[in-house]
């Protein structure tokens, strides 16, 4: 018995179209982006969306079981998982794990720098953000009191209001752990909390589908609904200044309440299929934010009349049945689902999502509504498999669908994302007979389909006209259909244990094969001619085309081979098996070249044209998975595998964030900081531009070049209460305070300037902040003292090798103006060879720097590469 690890020709990549599950959303304001973000819960991780696009920004890592409840703040999204509570950095990485439940944490509340979880058994623990200690803890049981939602008030420090399953509501002080007050309640459970924008103003949801606005400052009911689709699921209330609360349903609806007329204004039927697992108005905009448990997550725009649909991201509601790319670029994979619908997902962006819906059995009687029909009967069953072919989509319907239980089979518009207009089915098949098989020729002209009975027929999908049926195909159930490359024949399979050959033009049979088991599936690669067919005794046969005879026979699943794909040039054959496991078979050697085990049994599988991407869809997951093929990024040695190989199982892969879209939303800052200073042998530059200090020494041509021909107007002066003192940047003078506890003389404070003063403190600062004719006025009003002192701070800036330019031209300035002084104050003189000879150091070092990167830029240029 041998294993290896993992496969070696497929590596996971991500998944397509998952988006939410049952858990509420959180929503978050990210102060530095200015932006609002939406994180849902897609199993064992999350995904961060933001508002503005919905686009997915950041996926975070893989918990250890599947997230039971979100929440967020301004730094970390927590995320609760079974017994224990992560807090997430940056959405994705776990910074901070509480550990103290013992039961499954049903509910989270961010509290300033604490945080409060509460799990089924009625345990509810305040947790302290940073260092994960107990804060406090509480314990409530569930006969008497079932904690089912909980709050914080709004302005009430350190309170919390918890809501139960029996009717009662209790407001708690956390930080003391006393009960402020009870509250009575209204006779049925409570599901849901909601803070108004009023202040003490709170919005209780039951689970008999009553709505009360209640004061709990006053404990009073203000005003009270009715909603007549079952229990409250979440509500919302509108920050924006209207007064309009939503409330959702199990059924998908969302009513909208106007607040001051107390009535309702407007619903939105089946705004989801399933219950709205959360809803949410973003702070200061008319959008709601909702989310389900049929993956799906839409933004909604509040309208006078009601409620618009502005964006959305959804997937299948309901597992994914069958796959099949779309075009000759891979860039488009088709996914049927149980849900009944058929959408289109891009492997490229989000963007180019399409979904194709649902379907009607009849248009006009789904755009009437009438004759007592409900919304789910009008739509068409689920799928069971479907072709494509898109050489002439832009003229007429490119994709056919058979349906559950159907005797017609569909067509549908890929271009125009809708159900087409004609239902195809043979006038010689009975009214119980059910579509089963179907394929479209090459050429996209013509549709060939199978049906339960046994028939096989031939529609122009232009017209949606019947053109000919194979007269007694089978003797029963049509398993499979296929054509050639050059609509010179027509293949079928049957329950009948018959592969037959028929001339497409002339409906006659030309050739049939004895299978030695009975077929469930067909597959044919037409430019190779290669025919792949699945037996019910889990095993796969090779028929060529051209020979007709059988050349290839695979044996090795354990299981039911649920489907199967060609690679793109027809060597290896993929096949995909209840035992879990995807197996690749190389044609040209007869054997199995890899195996893997997947975390869930795959139901289909699809080979892009271009060979990059294998796509699979698994048992009870709604997201189709995409898988990069290691042999186009380099050598993969395939060897065949031995009869007792024990395959390793490959984790399913998660999503990942479009490139345009991809944020690090890092929370304090996510843009590289460089050092000041790189090395103590570099000079820094001051970033300053050159008019700054390369003007200093002409600056009286330049005054005589400027001046004005008219005395400028005087500024409005700053009040006297206010003085203020010079730069670019106004600022009061805060000189009292700094002499504050210093006795100096009037006459020295009468000859040093303000710059003088602060030379001490802050010089560069000052100067830098400073215009040239400032700087200019400042070191010409020098002193002997504070020329020293200056000086100094000309040796300071070289010694640091900061600021080089501006210690050049501060020096150059103080020279021009202040040097016969100078030469005749002996301190200053010897300050000034020191400095020459630390600028004689520097530059020299400067000029080895120079030369060598002088070198290497001209060998560079010159290397031969």
């Amino acid at each position: 018995m041998t294993s290896r690890g993992g496969s070696a020709l497929f590596s996971g990549f991500r998944v397509l179209g998952l988006y939410s599950n049952h858990v509420p959303h959180a929503l978050r304001y990210h102060h530095k982006h200015r932006e609002f973000y939406v994180v849902t819960s897609v199993g064992k991780c999350f995904h961060t969306y933001n508002v503005s696009r919905l686009g997915i920004v950041s996926v975070s890592n893989s918990l250890s079981e599947d997230i039971s409840c979100l929440a967020a703040d301004r730094m970390l999204v927590f995320a609760a998982a079974g017994r224990t509570i992560s807090a997430f950095a940056r959405n994705k990485e776990v910074v901070q794990r509480y550990h103290g439940h013992e039961q499954e944490v049903h509910l989270l509340l961010p509290l300033g720098d604490q945080l409060v979880s509460a799990d089924v058994s009625g345990d509810v623990i305040v947790w302290d953000v940073q260092s994960a200690e107990i804060y406090q803890r509480l314990h409530f049981d569930p006969v008497t009191f079932d904690l089912s939602a909980m709050m914080h008030p709004s302005t009430y420090l350190n309170k919390v209001l918890l809501g139960s399953r029996q009717g009662p509501l209790q407001l708690w002080n956390l930080k003391t752990s006393k009960l402020l007050f009870s509250f009575s309640g209204w006779r049925c459970g409570v599901t849901v909390l909601e803070q108004s924008p009023a202040v003490d103003v709170v919005g209780v949801g039951t689970a008999t589908g009553r709505i009360i606005i209640h004061n709990i400052r006053l404990d009073e009911t203000l005003m009270s609904f009715t909603q007549d689709w079952g229990p409250i699921t979440a509500l919302a209330f509108r920050t924006d200044g209207a007064p309009v609360l939503a409330s959702c349903s199990p059924q998908g609806h969302i009513a909208f309440w106007d607040l001051e007329r107390r009535q309702m204004t407007s619903q939105l039927s089946h705004a989801h299929r399933g219950a709205v697992a959360g809803a949410t108005f973003v702070h200061g905009e008319p959008m709601l934010v909702t989310n389900g448990g049929d993956n799906a997550l839409r933004a909604w725009l509040m309208e006078e009349g009601g409620a618009r649909l502005l964006r959305c991201r959804h997937g299948h509601s309901a597992p994914p049945t069958t796959i099949r790319h779309h075009g000759n670029d891979g860039k488009n994979i088709l996914s049927a689902g149980l849900d009944g619908t058929l959408q289109s997902f891009s492997t490229v962006h989000e963007r180019f999502n399409k979904n194709l819906g649902h379907g009607s059995i009849n248009k006009k009687k789904e755009k009437k509504k009438k004759h007592g029909l409900k919304h789910e009967e009008l739509r068409l069953p689920p799928i069971t498999t479907f072709c494509s072919a898109p050489c002439r989509q832009s003229d007429w319907d490119s994709v056919v669908s058979c349906h559950r239980g159907r005797g017609s089979a569909s067509t549908w518009n890929y271009q125009r994302c809708t159900v087409g207009s004609h239902h195809l089915r043979a006038p010689d098949c009975g009214p119980s007979s059910e579509a089963t098989a179907v394929d479209i020729t090459s050429c996209g002209n013509f549709a060939v389909i199978g049906w339960s009975c046994g028939g096989v027929g031939v529609f122009n999908l232009q017209s949606g006209l019947h053109r000919g049926s194979f007269r007694e195909a089978h003797g029963g159930a049509v398993r499979g259909v296929a054509t050639d490359l050059l609509n010179q024949l027509t293949v079928t399979v049957g329950s009948d244990w018959l592969l037959r050959f028929w001339r497409f033009k002339s409906k006659k049979l030309e050739h049939e094969l004895q299978l030695p088991s009975s077929p469930s599936a067909l597959c044919l690669h037409r430019e190779s001619g290669m025919l792949a067919l699945v037996l019910d005794d889990f095993s796969l046969l090779v028929v060529d085309m051209e020979t007709r005879r059988v050349v290839r026979k695979f044996s090795g699943h354990s299981g039911k081979i649920n489907d199967m794909a060609f690679s793109p040039d027809g060597r290896w054959l993929v096949s995909v098996s209840m035992d879990c496991t995807v197996r690749t078979w190389d044609l040209p050697s007869g054997s199995l070249v890899d195996c893997f085990l997947a975390g869930a049994a795959p139901v289909g599988v699809s080979l892009s044209p271009t060979g990059d991407f294998l796509a699979t869809a698994h048992v009870d997951s709604l997201g189709v998975f995409l898988w990069t093929n290691r042999s186009l990024c380099g050598p993969v040695g395939l060897r065949p595998l031995p009869s007792d190989f024990q395959p390793s199982t490959e984790a399913l892969p998660c999503a990942r964030p479009d490139e345009e879209e991809e944020v690090m939303l890092l929370e304090d800052d996510d843009a590289f900081v460089s050092r000041e200073q790189l090395g103590a042998e570099l000079v820094t530059l001051s970033l300053l531009p050159e008019s700054r200090w390369k003007t200093l020494l002409q600056l009286d041509a330049i005054k005589k070049r400027n001046k004005p021909t008219a005395p400028p107007a005087a500024p409005a002066a700053a009040p006297f209460f206010l003085p203020t003192i010079p730069g670019l940047t106004p600022q009061f003078n805060d000189t009292e305070s700094l002499l504050q506890g210093h006795v100096l003389s009037s006459l020295l404070f009468f000859f040093q300037t303000h710059f003088s003063f602060v030379l001490v403190a802050l010089p560069v600062s000052l100067l830098k902040g400073s215009g040239p004719s400032l700087v200019s006025m400042e070191i010409s009003d020098l002193s002997a003292e504070g020329g020293v002192a200056f000086l100094q701070m000309i040796d300071s800036m070289l010694q640091s090798g900061r600021d080089f330019d501006l210690a050049h031209g501060y020096l150059a300035l103080f020279l021009k103006t202040h040097l016969r002084t100078v030469s005749r104050d002996p301190v200053a003189m010897e300050m000034l060879l020191r400095l020459s000879t630390h600028l004689e150091q520097v530059w020299a070092e400067l000029r080895v720097s120079f030369d060598q990167s002088l070198c290497l830029l001209t060998f560079a240029k010159s290397a031969l590469l």
